[in-house]
């Protein structure tokens, strides 16, 4: 089920030879990278020529960071936290990347496992892979994409593109960084398909080809590292904070997938809601029925609750709509003629507050859980759910940290699969962020946070 971690001899044979290939192509360290319950990004790094120790025997790292809030304040859950203990983090030498925003540098996401050769419960990458393992058992594969967005800044924090939401003279301010984003992520095998300004002031936005669950999560760390280093060596500062700019729209970072079996897309060829599969049908109304508990995931901080506003295409409420950016699940068929590879669908509350291999994983259950339910997606709703009669309109989706644990926390099947080591260490990080951040006024929550993600 997993990759031999103490078949030592032959990871750091391996190690050793991309290690090799690496240092004749002047590349110097590699940077080791997790992302922590807070959606923080977090690393170690080797000299290249430490690379087959690391792949042999992990890199230590204390399990307290999974109790790490976004600030860096250390807090605990009932089951971790504290100073004691360790973890080795092995490195992924599949997505083993030559940066191409860091010249010299390289970069691999980790594994967590214990001391002893065991998978560290509380890994979120690993409980992707869990996850994804599950639904192969089920005949199911998933294909995931994550969009990126984020504002572009001057170091003073303004906004660094001064032209008009979706405008050509935003990017003809921006054309020299766009050209060199575009150029770093082409050689680091990452196929962009789109990249626009956005809405926000200075706010632009990348979307990446679909992938496997856990190499879309993976992409979404590799995009945005790339992004931040790039914007550094052109003097500018680039935020994914949920919300950047107070009172603004927000940065999402949305997730489309697809469910596959046998070859076949679900959500296309099929006689239900708009060539949906009966699986496919089944599939959706399963995820959006559990919407609330996966907001939990994928919309936690305080800064989320600033971001998951109506009319905000944010998905503020509980309800599926074809080509609806307002819903909380968009169904997208795609062009005529394409639609059996094309059809997806997208899940509008996340933001970077969000671990991606927490919602990645999670999205897995759901579906596989889901497909063969014999489930139906409820009436669509065409408009704008805020438009409707307050009486009319579909729930609305956790709207704080509190509500938003209280619903993740009433999954008992999400639950199950997450692990109780797990959720505790991620309760106990939004509660004491929620604490902290929860009482600053709009203006200050945004300012606190902007620079962390």
């Amino acid at each position: 089920m997993w990759e031999p971690v103490l078949d030592r001899d032959a990871r750091a044979a391996a190690a050793r030879a991309a290690a090799a290939r690496l240092a004749s192509s002047g590349i110097h360290a590699v940077a080791l990278t997790w992302v922590d319950n807070a959606g923080v990004t977090r690393v170690k790094s080797v000299p290249t020529e430490r690379l087959d120790h690391a792949a042999a025997w992990g890199v230590g790292m204390s399990p307290v960071h999974d109790v790490f809030c976004v600030d860096d304040a250390i807090t605990a859950g009932d089951l971790i936290g504290g100073p004691v203990g360790d973890l080795r983090l092995h490195p992924d030498l599949d997505a083993l990347t030559v940066l191409g925003a860091m010249p010299g540098w390289a970069w691999a996401p980790v594994d967590r496992w214990t001391q002893d050769g065991e998978p560290y419960p509380v890994d979120q990458r690993l409980f992707a892979k869990r996850m994804v393992e599950r639904a192969h058992a089920a005949g199911l594969h998933l294909r995931m994409a994550f969009e990126i967005e984020w504002l572009l800044a001057r170091p003073d924090g303004t906004p660094a593109g001064d032209g008009p939401a979706y405008g050509m003279a935003r990017l003809a301010e921006l054309a020299d960084f766009g050209r060199d984003l575009l150029a770093a992520l082409a050689a680091q095998g990452v196929a962009v398909e789109q990249f626009h300004p956005e809405y926000g002031p200075g706010q632009l936005e990348v979307s990446v080809a679909h992938a496997d669950p856990v190499t879309a999560a993976d992409r979404v760390v590799l995009v945005r590292e790339t992004i931040r280093a790039l914007a550094f060596r052109h003097g500018l500062r680039a935020s994914f904070a949920p919300v950047a700019i107070a009172e603004q729209v927000g940065n999402g970072m949305h997730l489309h997938f697809s469910v596959w079996a046998g070859g076949v897309n679900l959500f296309a060829g099929g006689d239900g809601p708009y060539g949906m599969t009966r699986r496919g049908e089944s599939v959706l109304a399963g995820v959006l029925q559990r919407l609330p508990a996966l907001a939990g995931l994928g919309a936690p901080s305080p800064a989320s609750a600033l971001r998951q506003a109506p009319q905000r295409w944010a998905g503020a409420y509980q309800c599926w709509g074809h080509e609806n950016r307002e819903a909380a699940l968009r169904f997208v068929t795609g062009a005529s003629g394409g639609r059996d590879t094309a059809a997806n669908a997208e899940i509008k509350c996340v933001d970077a507050s969000a671990n991606p291999y927490l919602v990645a994983g999670a999205v897995c259950a759901l579906a596989t859980d889901a497909a063969g339910a014999g489930m139906r997606l409820p009436d669509e709703v065409r408009v704008d759910p805020f438009t409707l009669a307050e009486a009319r309109r579909p729930p609305r989706l956790p709207d704080s940290p509190a509500l938003a644990a209280e619903r993740l926390r009433a999954d008992a099947g999400l639950v199950a699969m997450l692990g109780e080591p797990l959720l505790d260490a991620f309760g106990a990080v939004h509660r004491a962020e929620a604490d902290m951040l929860g009482r600053l006024s709009p203006t200050d929550l945004v300012a606190a946070v902007r620079w962390r993600y």
